[in-house]
């Protein structure tokens, strides 16, 4: 557990001011969703802005904390973490102040407005620069060996989840175009260039998420893949507690196996949850082809998983019985000590 408890000073500032920041959005949103009635397409105007700066909030903050692990390019880290904060900063501020005027932020393509035209694009080259600015760190954190073998799963693993979650939504944005004309809040008809949906591009959605329910929503796949890093970082810290209770837990390498069995498992997740979006279905209407992915994910984390528990379990059980024997053999040998001698001297002959 030790390896987790960075003293907070020695995060990056920058992403730790982001990530307080991103908190009061969220405060600041949650009582907009109560006291403003206005709607954006069937949800609060204040929902999105809540989402994302949760969504931010979390991500900076664990970002920060993963900077201190870093043992080469700490420099490099440091300032693409900056990067990464400054510019979060700015694409949440953008789309706190499109929520605030009751319009659309992502997609917007009203000519007539001069401060859409003004936000559009630092929404979408804040998007280009903080993918890249994860990119990058992507790579740092692969030349890295930030601890043990658990944390050391748990971060790269997290970390290309988390790139691929970031990427998803760009490459949607770039190679799908469904142009169309909707309502904003205030009653205006807004050109929209793109939607959320797939086979549905506004779609109905779920509460507070929003993810469709009339078709595939690529905010599903880049949900999972985004806060993959805090799933497989909470079961790293989960084991090393539970290793103080186990013997058969307290073996790096054991803890090592287990994050990486969660990995496989929660990727396979994503994979799942992306192909099923990509082919236009809701995430809580899953087919039959779906369901059996699904299934086969989860027997092979399970299986993975419970050959790994077993494995160390007749190895420790290995270990406990050979010890005592050794003990035995150690205390039951023949004694090499040898008779003292007769130290009183001698007396002289008469």
């Amino acid at each position: 557990m030790t390896t987790f408890l960075t003293p907070v000073r020695t995060w990056n500032r920058a992403l730790v001011v982001c990530a307080a920041l991103m908190l009061g959005l969220v405060l600041i949103s949650g009582v907009g969703t109560v006291v403003d009635g206005r709607m954006l397409l069937d949800e609060s105007v204040w929902v999105k802005p809540l989402k994302f700066a949760f969504a931010f909030g979390l991500y900076a903050a664990t970002l920060a904390w993963l900077l201190t692990k870093l043992t080469r390019g700490r420099r490099l880290g440091r300032w693409l973490g900056t990067v990464f904060a400054v510019a979060a900063t700015v694409e949440v501020g953008a789309i706190t102040v499109q929520a605030a005027r009751g319009t659309f932020s992502h997609f917007n393509a009203d000519q007539t407005d001069p401060v859409t035209l003004a936000l559009v694009p630092l929404l979408t080259f804040g998007v280009m620069v903080i993918v890249i600015a994860q990119l990058v760190l992507a790579i740092v954190v692969a030349i890295q060996r930030t601890g043990g073998a658990a944390l050391n799963r748990a971060i790269r693993s997290g970390v290309a989840l988390a790139t691929f979650g970031m990427v998803v939504p760009v490459f949607w944005m770039v190679t799908e175009i469904h142009s169309r004309t909707v309502t904003d809040a205030n009653g205006h008809s807004v050109r929209m260039y793109q939607g959320h949906g797939i086979g549905d591009p506004d779609g109905h959605g779920m509460p507070l998420t929003n993810w469709s329910v009339t078709g595939g929503d690529f905010r599903v796949p880049h949900f999972f893949a985004l806060h993959g890093i805090q799933v497989l970082l909470l079961i790293t810290a989960v084991l090393a507690a539970f290793a103080a209770e186990h013997v058969w837990l307290r073996d790096e390498k054991v803890r090592g196996r287990l994050v990486g069995s969660a990995a496989l498992g929660y990727t396979g997740l994503v994979a799942v949850v992306t192909w099923q979006a990509w082919r236009g279905q809701s995430l809580i209407h899953p087919d039959s082809a779906t369901l059996l992915a699904l299934a086969a994910v989860l027997v092979l984390a399970v299986a993975t998983t419970a050959r790994v528990i077993a494995t160390a379990k007749r190895a420790t059980a290995k270990r406990a019985t050979s010890e005592p024997a050794m003990s035995e053999r150690t205390t039951s040998g023949p004694s090499t000590v040898e008779p003292a001698e007769d130290l009183e001297p001698s007396r002289p002959a008469c």
